[in-house]
């Protein structure tokens, strides 16, 4: 082994300054005033004017801008905006992703390429470079399992005090293998007093580093010792064991060497994540309380209308079918605003569902407004609504933003008289120039794509027809089905009905995955298909060549029409305006086409029975749940259906076992659980859309199983601490706390 020296004098000096520095910085005197070296100490005190005159400015609170810490100006504001760091008090609730354990030393060694460890390290040569970012190079030896090891180090910009050749120096960083040997880029020299320290590692941004993240943090809970309050009720913890939050917090971001790496596990970590869900279902349930404190329109059951429908269409609901149209009708029948999502696999019949519904409404002299994610779907709506609904003697409306003017404005004046009675359209619906006469049911599908804030403004039309004291009935329709995680996290304030039955006449879809060097035969296959009187999809995930190596549309187009000349192809894809996608997918559907070359703009709505094949380019690079969608375009006849998922290698472990869940099972709700699992729920549920709250230290996969206790926690605050339910809702979900609004 290397004999330790300890690091020169002047490296011992440079971090017990900083330390110091820091602390005069960040420190204030008993009266709460920030002191200053410069503050006469006479002055320190007295909370009055300084030497110079002028008042001191106030401490810092919890609620303060960030910028108001030292060390942080604009340009470090704006960016921690971008870790959603805008008080002082966001810093507490910054989770760690990780810890850096710095209690043993590792050998250098080609074991620990690619980690972060300790690492001891002779300089034996020191270099000043000025290429690029680099400013210092040197060359060291350590100790590796057969013997002395080269290293080379690099130092980028500024990097503390220069290693001095000739000593032993600990370095905290990643080994590298470079093209000569072992490297470590721009490491910490770590002191022999921090030798065992548990260093948080935080989710960081472009120039906010580690070391000032947990300056931040530190000064943060600096505040929150003088500032932070415990809503959660002293008896709730002592019955759990759980500590209390600034006890929580300080086991978080400032672990002792002799608890090790907090493990969440730990009552500390236990305590915050349990809270925070209980909090997220609280806000849901006080969400929904407020939203049925005003009127809804009673409409009775009425099944006339429906009945027509289904003598004109020619068959029976499924008994899922039934069983949902009744739950709504129960609702819709009181004067408390119906608040259902609807959730359906792919060809389960949702719109059948929520064409039940409409005709009750229309037939009380209410209006309809349908909301759909884009204008394909929405003309898709809007085509099915028109062939069911107008042999009925009812007005159905389309409004999408590719109108002319004279044509919408006449569709607007059809809709505040009353003359239109459903109207189906995209964000166009909630325009401020839209308005209604009775709106009586607001249907919106595929819900989580809309922004809730989009959602409210829709909802919002009903209440302006008399002063904002009644509301329309929600209903939320969804094909991606929700893990039950998810539901009773982001759904908590919606009845939930699941249409878990399929109608006759579908049949399954056999999968198949096959590498992207055998598209050939995929080729020869459309052809026996399309020779057989059937049509077929090909979808791409772009339109052009772009960035990432994946098949464009346009150029699969080109290909096949070479492959495939005697056959007749279409192309469909989102830079196509409205009429051009109408047209050319009414063309598909009525025969004109045998295949179809498409981007995921086709991914909902789009309903061709006779096309029994789907092939899926680049499907490694697609989620579950969009590859679910995409498969449930075809097996919509008697017809035996195929997919085809084509991959290129190298494939992933995380996507060649989506791809083989894709072949193993049909089940919507099985898919939608891994989907959850592999990519988390902001993905999952569309949560970049505005007013969704985000989880700032619970998981819902990780801590899925904390969620029957944090229900009962929440009914337990509900029942026996009422009044600590809107600060605890406040603290976690703040300014959010509508998020459970539709």
């Amino acid at each position: 082994m290397l004999s330790h020296e300890s690091p020169p004098e002047s490296l011992s000096f440079w971090h017990a300054q900083r330390r110091v520095v820091y602390r005069q910085k960040s420190s204030f005197d008993r009266t709460g005033a920030r002191m200053s070296p410069s503050t006469p100490k006479k002055n320190r005190t007295s909370g009055r004017a300084t030497a110079s005159g002028r008042a001191r400015k106030a401490p810092p609170g919890l609620s303060s801008p960030v910028a108001d810490l030292p060390g942080v100006g604009p340009k470090v504001a704006e960016k921690l905006a971008r870790l959603h760091i805008e008080t002082v008090g966001d810093l507490l609730w910054h989770q760690p992703l990780r810890y850096e354990d710095r209690g043993t030393r590792q050998p250098l060694s080609p074991e620990h390429v690619g980690e972060a460890a300790l690492f001891e390290v002779r300089i034996n040569e020191v270099r000043p470079l000025f290429r690029g970012k680099a400013r210092l190079v040197c060359q060291g030896v350590g100790e590796g399992p057969q013997g002395p090891v080269a290293v080379t180090i690099w130092f980028f910009g500024r990097f503390g005090p220069t290693p001095q050749a000739g000593r032993s120096y600990l370095l905290f960083g990643e080994l590298q293998q470079g093209p000569h040997g072992l490297e470590m880029a721009q490491p910490e020299l770590v002191a022999p007093n921090q030798i065992g320290q548990i260093r948080p590692v935080y989710p960081a941004t472009e120039g906010i580093a580690q070391p000032k993240l947990r300056q931040l943090v530190e000064a943060a809970m600096e505040v929150a010792v003088r500032d932070l309050s415990d809503p959660l009720p002293g008896a709730i913890r002592e019955a759990r064991g759980w500590p209390s939050l600034m006890r929580a917090l300080q086991r978080i971001h400032l672990p002792k060497r002799n608890d090790g790496v907090p493990a969440r596990g730990e009552p500390a970590l236990q305590r915050l994540i349990t809270e925070e869900l209980a909090t997220h279902i609280l806000a849901l349930r006080q969400r929904r309380a407020v939203t049925r404190q005003v009127a809804a329109p009673a409409i009775p059951p009425r099944d006339h209308l429906f009945a027509q429908l289904l003598g004109h269409l020619g068959f029976t609901p499924t008994g899922a079918q039934q069983r949902v149209i009744g739950e709504i009708k129960t609702d819709l029948a009181q004067e408390l605003p119906m608040l259902r999502l609807v959730q359906g696999d792919v060809g389960s019949g949702k719109t059948l569902v929520a064409a039940a519904a409409a005709l009750d409404v229309i037939d009380a002299g209410y209006q309809v407004a349908l909301m759909a994610p884009t204008a394909l779907l929405a003309e898709q709506h809007a085509r099915n609504f028109a062939q069911w609904f107008e042999p009925l003697g009812l007005s159905v409306l389309l409004l999408s933003g590719q109108q002319s003017a004279a044509s919408r404005r006449e569709g607007l004046a059809q809709l505040a008289d009353g003359r239109a009675q459903i109207v189906i359209g995209t964000h166009a619906l909630f325009q401020e120039s839209v308005a209604f006469d009775q709106l009586g049911l607001v249907i919106v599908d595929e819900q989580h794509r809309f922004g809730v804030h989009q959602r409210l403004a829709l909802t919002d039309k009903g209440a302006s027809q008399d002063g904002g004291a009644r509301r329309p009935h929600q209903l939320i329709m969804t094909a991606t089905p929700i893990p039950r995680t998810l539901a009773m996290t982001q759904f908590a304030d919606l009845d939930v009905s699941v249409i878990d039955e399929l109608p006759p006449g579908r049949t399954p879809v056999t999968t198949v995955v096959v590498r992207a060097d055998r598209r050939g035969e995929v080729i020869e296959r459309i052809s026996q298909v399309c020779a057989e009187g059937r049509q077929a999809y090909w979808v791409c995930p772009l339109i052009e060549e772009g960035q990432i190596e994946a098949q464009a549309a346009e150029t699969t187009f080109a290909m096949l029409g070479e492959e495939l000349p005697h056959l007749n192809i279409g192309m469909v894809h989102g830079r196509m305006k409205a009429a051009e996608k109408q047209r050319e997918m009414a063309r598909f559907k009525a025969g004109d086409y045998h295949l179809l070359v498409a981007t995921t703009v086709i991914e909902v709505g789009v309903d061709v029975p006779n096309a029994s094949l789907m092939i899926i380019e680049n499907a490694e690079r697609m989620g579950l749940a969009q590859l679910h969608q995409l498969r449930g375009r075809v097996g919509r006849g008697a017809t035996d259906s195929h997919c085809v998922l084509l991959f290129d290698e190298p494939l992933s472990d995380r996507a060649r076992a989506r791809l083989r869940l894709m072949r193993e099972t049909e089940d919507g709700f099985r898919l939608a659980e891994a989907d959850l699992e592999q990519r988390g729920p902001g993905e999952v549920l569309g949560t970049r859309q505005a007013g969704i709250a985000k989880l700032k230290i619970a998981d819902l996969q990780e801590d899925q199983g904390k969620l029957e206790e944090a229900g009962q926690l929440a009914d337990e605050l509900l029942a026996r601490f009422p009044e600590s339910v809107h600060p605890l809702i406040t603290r976690w979900v703040g300014a959010a706390g509508q998020y459970g609004q539709v």
